[in-house]
């Protein structure tokens, strides 16, 4: 049996969200298509402008049918991550999650918005902390995820101690893509499981047809880590702007000043726009170590379907 997934007042028919990921990725229509689906669905600020923000939101709402839960992802590090929240809290969205750092001051604007606040942490520290600031709920992160990493430890060994550490919910993310994934997951303590990289496969991703094409074509060993000008290592397609990076030579033709702190060896906003626009040679692709196990594109409901019956079963076996 499908254990319930509850997060203040959220409990979706699966225990399943789907992870933000930023610049045009995680839309609204993405996420409304996730919510419909039985999960929750999560929109990614970052890369936005206030007003693209709101019209993500309202049009996730225009396409949800009966209930569903969506969120907005804001990815700490950036410049106008404040304002990208509270528009969020102001349009009362059901959750706000961030990671790439940590925001004491999230915690008080959900105290004033009534907006519940999911944390992204690597470490039982950082959970205990976050619970402590008032989290409704931990999503706990190893070193497969996609996208800025907080840890070198894989999700196996950092999911216990978190679960351990905490009393509100855990989720479970970093390089999780099937049914069988989640089961594992829950087994080790998870409340749910939270997937990113998976939904770039859908037919609801607004990502270019080259983006989504990369993940369908990588193998294994295309998978490789970057220094982001954030400050953190990222994990990635392996393409020409990679190895540019890792020579650096990563060129900087402009810098959109995205960042509180940038330590300018490329521009990541600039990076990221070129590869969701389709540019997939000279743009950065952010993907989960697990990304070779994903060979179609398929409409979002189908997805949520194959994971829950898979999830299902694998509950089921001893």
């Amino acid at each position: 049996m499908i254990p319930q997934l509850k997060i203040a007042h959220m409990h979706p028919r699966l225990p399943i969200i789907q992870g933000g990921m930023a610049y045009s990725v995680s839309t609204g229509k993405l996420a409304a298509a996730v919510a419909n689906a039985g999960g929750i669905g999560t929109i990614a600020g970052t890369g936005l402008t206030l007003q693209e923000l709101s019209t993500e939101i309202q049009k996730a709402r225009t396409l949800i049918k009966g209930t569903g839960y969506i969120g907005v992802n804001v990815l700490f590090a950036v410049k106008q991550f404040a304002e990208l929240v509270l528009k969020a809290m102001q349009e009362k969205v059901d959750f706000i999650v961030s990671g790439a750092g940590f925001s004491r001051d999230m915690f008080a604007w959900s105290q004033e918005y009534g907006i519940p606040v999911i944390a992204i942490v690597s470490s039982a520290r950082l959970a205990k902390l976050a619970e402590k600031l008032g989290a409704a709920a931990i999503v706990a992160e190893g070193k497969e995820a996609g996208g800025h990493l907080g840890t070198d430890r894989p999700l196996k060994e950092i999911l216990p101690e978190v679960v351990a550490a905490v009393d509100i919910p855990v989720i479970a993310a970093g390089g999780l893509t099937t049914g069988k994934d989640i089961a594992e997951m829950i087994k080790l303590g998870a409340s749910g499981a939270q997937l990113a990289t998976r939904f770039v496969a859908s037919e609801e991703c607004e990502a270019h047809p080259k983006f989504k094409q990369m993940f369908l074509a990588a193998e294994q060993d295309d998978v490789t880590l970057i220094n982001s000008p954030v400050g953190l290592p990222g994990r990635a397609l392996r393409n020409r702007f990679t190895q540019l990076i890792s020579q650096g030579a990563a060129p900087i033709k402009k810098c959109e000043q995205c960042l509180k702190r940038c330590n300018h060896t490329f521009c990541i906003s600039d990076a990221l726009k070129k590869s969701v626009s389709g540019d997939t040679d000279n743009g950065l692709v952010f993907a989960g170590e697990s990304v070779n196990k994903i060979k179609e594109i398929l409409p979002v409901r189908e997805i949520m379907d194959r994971l829950a019956l898979d999830l299902d079963a694998c509950l089921q076996s001893p």
